[in-house]
């Protein structure tokens, strides 16, 4: 039996959206900005902060600057005070608490690398969502970007994406033999929603 889902999603394709719909048809808990607020409880840092830190690497002159002090004298003494906040660290407990997640079952988990983190566990299934480049433009425009700010956020988040998923799994994004299901968007968010929940439910059949 199927108890989670994970979907990952090219930036503007409608995936969060799409995850949301999964769990309200199933009655599943849904994780996506509650994963975010419960990284950050356990960090105890602001939502915000972590935001900025998923699904993508830290910039290098920061991996620097860090590798530096963590090598030096003054910063092996000022370490404890810091208290920095970076990819790593917010990576280390996304590590934990997806699995956590996953044995509570019933749940629907939006990227942060949880298909990569679950891959091998057998009631897991595993979903990407993708659309052609200009109709993630169009949803992105929709919520309010400029055609040239959704253009390059289209082109620049998943290729932030793909850097994080390369540095931390070795495997190139999306790593498609990783996933059970790749929906392309473009038909429709309802249709989606119904492509996803018949093939888990086939699946969910096929494994019993």
């Amino acid at each position: 039996m199927i108890r989670v889902i994970t979907i990952e999603r090219e930036y503007g394709s409608g995936g969060g959206a799409i995850a949301e719909q999964v769990a309200a048809r199933l009655g599943w808990k849904l994780w996506d900005q509650l994963l975010t607020q419960e990284i950050a409880r356990r960090m105890d840092c602001e939502c915000q902060a972590v935001a900025k830190h998923e699904e993508r690497e830290d910039p290098v002159y920061y991996r620097l600057l860090k590798s530096f002090m963590r090598g030096s004298h003054e910063g092996s003494l000022s370490a404890p005070r810091l208290k920095m906040l970076d990819a790593d660290c917010v990576r280390e407990v996304a590590k934990k608490l997806v699995p956590e997640i996953s044995r509570e079952g019933n749940s629907v988990i939006v990227g942060r690398g949880s298909a990569y983190y679950l891959c091998s566990r057998p009631d897991t299934f595993h979903v990407f969502i993708y659309a052609p480049f200009h109709e993630r433009v169009r949803r992105l425009q929709e919520t309010g970007k400029s055609e040239s700010e959704a253009e390059e956020l289209a082109d620049t988040v998943d290729r932030d994406r793909a850097d994080f998923i390369k540095r931390y799994f070795k495997v190139d994004w999306p790593a498609r033999n990783c996933f059970h299901l790749m929906v392309n968007s473009a038909v429709g968010n309802e249709v989606a929603v119904d492509i996803i929940l018949d093939a888990v439910a086939r699946y969910g059949k096929q494994k019993t």
